[in-house]
Order: C-alpha cells, then sequence, then structure tokens
C-alpha cells in the first residue's frame, strides 16, 4: 500500500477580485463563514485609518460576522508600499494556515494582489529622483507626470491608474534611474508560494455595473463623506488622499466646481477606475468568472479544486 504524505496539509488560498461596487464584500464575507476562516484585504484604499466612507469599507456589522485584516492598519501618514504589504501579507497568511485550512483574500487593487499570489519585482528606486517627480507634481499637476508616463512607458501608462499620483511618480522614478520602461521591469515570474491558490473573479454587464457605482456614491454622500472631508481637510495634499471620491470634493471645498460637478466626476472617474480593474484582471487566464449573486456556484468550484 502507498501511503501519500502532505496531501491532506495542503493549504488553500481563496481570492476574490473585480471591479469596485461588484459586490466583492458581502460575497467573500459569505465564503468565508462557509469555509470557517478569515478574509485578508487587499483594497489599498481600505489601509487607510482615517478614511472610510470614501473608501467602501465593511460595515461594523460585516466585520463582525468574520475576522478582517488589513482594514485600518495605517494612517494616510504613513509611506506604505506593495512590497511591504507583500511581507506583511505573507506573515499573516502563515499564520492563518496554522489555524485553518483556507484563508480568502479579497480585493481590488491588481498590485496588491498580484504582491501575494505572485511576488513584486526587484526595481531600482532613487530617493533624489522622487523628490524632485514630487516636486514636480506640486508646482504643475499631475498631467504633466501623465504626459511624461505616456512617452517613456505606454504600456503601464495604459494599465494603470493614471489619477494616482504616487503610482505615476514611482513608475516615472524607474524610468529616470534606468533609462528603461517601468513595464520592462514587471517580468511576472511568480515566486513560489507554500499554499495553493484559487482565484474567483466578479462581473456583471455594464450598465449594471455603472449604475451600482452610481448608487453608491449616492449613499456615500448620504452617509456624511463630506463630514468626512472636513474632518481630513488639513491634509488633502497627501498622496493617500488623492483618490476618487476624495479629490473631486476637495475640488467642490475649494470652490473650483459646484458640488453638483463633483459628484458627476466622481461617478465618471470610479467608472473609469473599474474599467481599469477589469483590463488589469481580464489578463490572468487563471481567474474564474461569476456573477456575484452565484454563491453556490462559487462554492461548488472551490470545493471542486479543493477536495
Amino acid at each position: 500500500m502507498v501511503i501519500f504524505f502532505g496531501i491532506l496539509d495542503t493549504k488553500y488560498l481563496i481570492v476574490i477580485v473585480g471591479p469596485t461596487a461588484v459586490g466583492k464584500t458581502s460575497l467573500s464575507i459569505e465564503i468565508a463563514k462557509f469555509l470557517k476562516c478569515e478574509i485578508i484585504s487587499a483594497d489599498s484604499r481600505q489601509f487607510y485609518k482615517e478614511i472610510t466612507i470614501g473608501t467602501a469599507k465593511p460595515s461594523e456589522s460585516e466585520l463582525a460576522q468574520v475576522s478582517h485584516h488589513f482594514i485600518n492598519n495605517i494612517s494616510i501618514y504613513d509611506k506604505y508600499s506593495a512590497g511591504q504589504f507583500e511581507k506583511e501579507a505573507l506573515i499573516c497568511i502563515d499564520q492563518l494556515f496554522k489555524k485553518y485550512k483556507y484563508a480568502v483574500v479579497v480585493g481590488g487593487s491588481g498590485m496588491y494582489i498580484d504582491a501575494i499570489c505572485k511576488g513584486i519585482d526587484d526595481i531600482p528606486s532613487d530617493c533624489q529622483i522622487r523628490n524632485k517627480l514630487n516636486e514636480q507634481y506640486k508646482e504643475t499637476g499631475i498631467e504633466s507626470l501623465q504626459k511624461e508616463l505616456k512617452q517613456k512607458d505606454p504600456i503601464h501608462f495604459s494599465n494603470m491608474d493614471i489619477q494616482n499620483p504616487q503610482r505615476l511618480i514611482r513608475a516615472l522614478e524607474v524610468c529616470r534611474v534606468s533609462g528603461k520602461p517601468y513595464s520592462s521591469f514587471r517580468t511576472m515570474k511568480s515566486k513560489k508560494r507554500d499554499f495553493s491558490l484559487v482565484k474567483i473573479g466578479l462581473n456583471m454587464e455594464k450598465d449594471i455595473l455603472y449604475k451600482r457605482i452610481n448608487n453608491r456614491v449616492d449613499r456615500m454622500i448620504s452617509n456624511g463623506l463630506l463630514k468626512e472631508i472636513d474632518s481630513i481637510k488639513e491634509h488633502k495634499n497627501i498622496n493617500a488622499l488623492n483618490t476618487v471620491g476624495y479629490k473631486e470634493l476637495f475640488n467642490y471645498k475649494n470652490k473650483l466646481c459646484s458640488f453638483d460637478q463633483a459628484i458627476n466626476d466622481i461617478k465618471k472617474n470610479t467608472r473609469r477606475f473599474a474599467k481599469r480593474q477589469m483590463t488589469w484582471f481580464k489578463k490572468d487566464t487563471s481567474i474564474t468568472w461569476f456573477k456575484p449573486n452565484d454563491f453556490q456556484l462559487v462554492m461548488n468550484h472551490i470545493l471542486k479544486k479543493t477536495t
């Protein structure tokens, strides 16, 4: 008789991805409850403890149903990278797998999902060049950064959030240091992990998703997003706050646009962000796609892959 050792010890990381507002949070909670495990958030905006409404964090009742990690874990004043997240998330996952067969990762930040699943490439850096780029951003605005990156690395430009100055600055820093496109350093060679991956993608018809996005923005306003903006307005120049839902309302507060224009801009920019998210995730052929209300189909797929 042949005995196979180690098969029963296999650990599985269930990865839930998809565009903003598609329903990742609610499905991930149902999956984690069914599998009796915990959730790791890979949403780069939900890390920040000072901002809640505009980042669509899970509600208190949702957080009470399942233990979540990497929500409210850092401040908007902290410098935090995908590389740091990779190290900390892997430590967290290792601890969870000492207790559970499964863990669930959920998020719409493709770079942070990849940090867990594949690892981050060793990419050059230079503090002096980064400082110069930060000065350039303060003096000439985000458009000059966008124009330079589009010229130096059109591949990365077409796939990234070009409204995020921090990521623009990082990409340009690499371009200037190396004389090569940032995308040339993204080898996509996966690092070895001590667990198996099951990747689930959530998507729906575009018109339905866009309606959900618009409704979510309206709920954020009703839930007090303007008050949240007032509580952090003194720190509006921090990179963490130069993000959709905040920068548009800062413009309104600074009388650069009307309130209605700010809301319309949030909805428009969020829809554009969702489109970029799908462009990123659709390149990953290991993702199996479902509708967000297909809980039973998703669970059947997970159990088939892991039992």
